[in-house]
């Protein structure tokens, strides 16, 4: 292994590819941790790769974006090229997928976010990164999203494409029907292969798998993916509208940018998570082992930490709760079977016997939204920490509630729970206030 390169002391190989290998060095000048890409030595007399290679250190260098690996330097050394970039230290989605099978959709949707960010600065630039998969995208530690690779990046300000037409380039199973047959690419080509990457993130499973018959290029081309939701139902009807737009076949269908697709998501994560996204991730990294709790402590306060607790506790709440309905239904409907079957069965002036039913209470649903946070009491109990993961269910009436904020104000609420169902929720929104009275002032 190589021992230095540059002002860079090599320490270790981290990761090897079909072209390249990378290094985690010290950048002794500044004392800092760097990843360090290197060209394979059997391919720096490909002069097409080589091309390639230096290609992506430019692509990089010209970029600056909080969602895009920065590039620190380039080497061409005894024939040998290196690209000097930040190191993330965390863990890629491909990883993680691998870890946990899927994300929650909350979790997923911000990754996609932040991926979705970077593209629209990319497209906006001209550039089309044309190799979106779980692989190329990394969660570092602190919660940040980072894409990666840009060595089959497609430039349109260049006027040379190392590409031959008709020919596609990139990972089969994430590729777009027009990159598959090698037509010319547009913004939407990288928002049909991070739908891919979402609907994985929500699934557990890609979209497209080839079979015994077709392989997965044909597959992407020809056939329809199964909706997200019949393979997990827990994912909200609007996040599914929004990966089935992603997943169109014909480009015009499809999101038309990066931005257009981070605002649909922002919409609608916006019903679902009130805290920092960073945080969000964080606490989904520390649950499932991925961080120590040493390092959520560093990255978290106590509250924050908290929030993650509760978090898990209102899924388990809410998930007893669906339980619960269904159950309930299910009993009204049995004895509503019975009571039509006795009296269809019942001699004509026959007294169909009476049948005691002692139903439960009749219930309905509110989603408490709280700015920034809050911890909620509802008729002087405690049911968790906002943001709640679904809404309470409540027995119809009144009900006193009250947000607590240890850097605000307690707010105080009076809900009027009206029957029904999870759809009908009412959705009550505070802004915690400085400004508000005081408990008993």
């Amino acid at each position: 292994m190589l021992e230095r390169i540059g002002n860079c002391r090599i320490v270790d190989e981290v990761a090897a590819g079909g072209m390249a290998v990378v290094y985690r060095a010290i950048q002794d000048a500044l004392h800092r941790t760097v990843a360090i890409k290197a060209l394979k030595s059997e391919l720096c007399g490909d002069a097409q790769l080589t091309r390639r290679f230096e290609r992506e250190a430019e692509f990089l260098a010209a970029l600056q974006h909080e969602n895009i690996i920065n590039v620190y330097d380039f080497y061409r050394e005894d024939d040998r090229l290196f690209i000097v970039m930040e190191y993330v230290e965390g863990i890629d989605i491909y990883d993680l997928l691998d870890k946990c099978g899927r994300l929650p959709f909350d979790v997923a949707t911000i990754i996609a976010i932040e991926v979705a960010r970077a593209l629209d600065y990319v497209h906006y630039r001209a550039v089309i990164h044309r190799d979106i998969k779980p692989a190329n995208i990394m969660i570092s530690r602190p919660g940040g999203v980072k894409l990666m690779d840009f060595g089959i990046a497609q430039d349109h300000n260049l006027g040379e494409d190392l590409t031959q037409t008709g020919t596609g380039i990139g990972t089969p199973s994430y590729m777009s029907p027009e990159q598959i047959l090698g037509d010319k690419l547009d913004a939407s080509s990288d928002v049909f292969s991070l739908g891919i990457v979402l609907y994985q993130m929500v699934t557990g499973r890609k979209p497209f798998i080839e079979d015994e018959e077709r392989s997965v290029m044909n597959i992407i081309r020809l056939q329809p993916h199964t909706p997200a939701r019949k393979l997990n139902p827990e994912i909200p009807r609007e996040l599914e509208r929004i990966i089935d737009k992603c997943l169109q076949k014909d480009p015009k269908d499809r999101w038309r940018s990066g931005q257009s697709l981070v605002m649909a998501l922002q919409k609608f994560l916006s019903k679902y998570v009130e805290m920092n996204y960073q945080t969000r991730l964080v606490l989904f990294l520390k649950s499932q082992d991925v961080l120590t709790q040493l390092e959520a402590d560093e990255y978290l306060s106590p509250k924050m930490l908290a929030m993650g607790n509760a978090l898990s506790q209102s899924k388990v709440q809410a998930r007893r709760q669906m339980h619960h309905a269904i159950v309930v239904q299910g009993a009204i409907l049995a004895i509503a079977a019975l009571m039509v079957g006795l009296i269809h069965l019942a001699p004509v002036g026959a007294k169909v016997p009476a049948i005691v039913v002692h139903s439960e209470p009749e219930t309905g649903f509110v989603q408490v939204i709280a700015n920034p946070w809050a911890e909620v009491f509802i008729d002087g109990v405690s049911v968790g920490l906002t943001p709640m993961a679904a809404p309470l269910q409540l027995e119809v009436g009144g009900h006193d509630l009250v947000l607590r904020n240890e850097f605000y104000p307690p707010h105080f609420e009076t809900l009027e729970i009206a029957v029904g169902g999870l759809s009908d929720a009412y959705i009550l929104r505070v802004d915690l206030d400085i400004k508000e009275q005081t408990e008993g002032s």
